[in-house]
């Protein structure tokens, strides 16, 4: 045989060990970045992961640009033809989605802090998210401001 066709073979003590281990140094590099960069822009991070994706087949990118006017971070961009994303911008806040005129167009998947996982990718389902979500809080306060029922019958009933 030519010695051109025989594949070397590595032996098993020449795999770098810690090659294998630096995606987790760079995962946290990356995670430091974009502290970084949001701090600058001076947005608030809510979610602690999260994945976006534009259906280019039925988007209108070129015709409109309303997504890319509305991010507060700037991680959707014009490139040839289509729109891009920077992962590493966006802060899944829902805006692309609520100023997109096409239904099921953009798709946000991200994770809250508690580990609820939410997907939407219509005005509809994140406006009933949205409201869910300030339903809890408005509950919250009023349970934290009013008393209960039993205090309040031992404060204003005398027996």
């Amino acid at each position: 045989m030519v010695s051109w066709m025989l594949m070397p073979q590595e032996s098993s003590s020449k795999v770098d060990i810690f090659g294998l281990l630096s995606g987790n140094e760079e995962k946290a590099q990356k995670k430091k970045q974009r502290e970084e960069l949001l701090a600058a822009a001076g947005v608030k991070e809510f979610f602690s992961e999260g994945k976006i994706s534009i259906n280019k087949h039925t988007c209108y990118g070129q015709e409109c640009k309303l997504c890319i006017k509305a991010c507060p971070t700037n991680a959707l961009y014009w490139k040839t033809g289509e729109i891009g994303i920077t992962e590493d911008l966006c802060v899944y806040c829902s805006a692309c989605v609520l100023s997109c005129m096409v239904e099921d167009c953009i798709k946000v998947e991200r994770k809250r802090e508690d580990g609820k996982t939410e997907k939407f990718s219509k005005t509809k389902d994140v406006m009933k998210l949205e409201n869910c979500i300030n339903t809890e809080k408005r509950v919250q306060r009023v349970r934290e401001v009013l008393p209960t029922a039993e205090e309040y019958c031992k404060k204003h009933w005398k027996q």
